[in-house]
């Protein structure tokens, strides 16, 4: 039985935490924090993957996030928020075949379900931001399909419904 991406990335959030009050590095929480996703070969990579990254792109991260903040002080925002972004902002930038969506989703229930009130709110607006400034620069690189909704996508979809139209004709 597979495990939930959703239960790996309330793991990696654990992780990130550990990373974060410890100042250990990515393979000593990747260590102690992911043993329990051994038996699944691929939550255990992706979890891997995603803390590593997270923690390895952290400072690009932040800047990121400080950018969507700035009349806020950064050191104001609650831990598990900022580590919420670093992982949804990783997987947007890092992870080409998750689609955005998703990512952003995850990201935003389990804020609702670790964090304060407002952290839903809060995780999906700075989420937001981010995807569309990435959309805007053309550096969103998301492959395969149905995983980025650009202008080429759209206009696939639309020959596809007419398509369609003139096949049952």
């Amino acid at each position: 039985m597979s495990v939930r991406r959703r239960i790996v990335r309330e793991k990696v959030v654990q992780a990130l935490y550990a990373n974060e009050l410890t100042g250990d590095g990515a393979a000593h929480v990747v260590e102690h924090i992911l043993p329990g996703l051994k038996n699944d070969k691929g939550a255990y990579e992706f979890a891997k993957q995603l803390v590593v990254k997270s923690i390895e792109h952290s400072k690009e991260i932040d800047d990121i996030i400080r950018s969507k903040v700035a009349n806020w002080d950064f050191s104001r925002i609650a831990l598990l928020d900022r580590l919420i972004l670093r992982m949804g902002i990783c997987e947007l930038m890092y992870f080409q075949d998750i689609p955005p969506k998703v990512s952003m989703n995850e990201a935003i229930e389990i804020a609702k379900l670790f964090s304060t009130e407002k952290s839903g709110q809060f995780v999906n607006g700075i989420l937001d931001a981010v995807l569309e400034d990435l959309k805007s620069t053309g550096t969103l690189s998301k492959l395969g399909r149905g995983l980025y909704e650009g202008k080429e996508q759209h206009v696939e979809a639309k020959v596809s419904v007419a398509s369609k139209k003139q096949s049952k004709q």
